[in-house]
């Protein structure tokens, strides 16, 4: 009898677990999908590329996205895709952390302040550009040299 009692608060303590776990996932993700669309970088996108119909299909990919992520982390499943695959995601992950970076710095007004405190008349683009390509060869220095 005392077994099945210790049992039970055991599946009770698992399950009390599982709903803090969920829970507290769920808040995260929310906040994090939040940050995004607050930002504004959905659409940005949808109106720079002119496809502003398709917002909310843009929105539902990053959901599905993230909770495809989320699944594959937990359980760990093995695709052999191969390297295609790899350099596919490092695209479009680079992508993905680009669009927000640029959108949190204009959210942030932090290129206005640059150009003010350095008399910055032109080539803003260039920096920018020097900024991305520091990040590729970051990127690309700690994948095939510091693994």
């Amino acid at each position: 009898m005392l077994q099945g009692r210790v049992r039970l608060l055991m599946f009770l303590k698992n399950i009390f677990l599982l709903l803090i776990g969920l829970t507290a996932g769920g808040m995260v993700a929310a906040g994090t999908f939040a940050f995004i669309v607050m930002i504004g970088i959905i659409t940005r996108l949808s109106s720079r590329l002119h496809v502003a119909q398709y917002t909310s299909l843009y929105e539902n990919a990053i959901v599905l996205g993230g909770t495809i992520g989320n699944v594959w982390e937990i359980y760990d499943f093995f695709l052999p895709l191969g390297n295609i695959f790899v350099m596919l995601f490092g695209l479009f992950s680079g992508i993905f952390v680009g669009c927000l970076a640029m959108a949190l710095a204009e959210v942030l007004k932090v290129f206005p302040i640059l150009v003010r405190r350095v008399n910055l008349v032109e080539g803003l683009q260039y920096i920018i550009a020097a900024v991305a390509a520091g990040k590729f060869a970051g990127a690309i220095l700690q994948f095939l040299v510091f693994k």
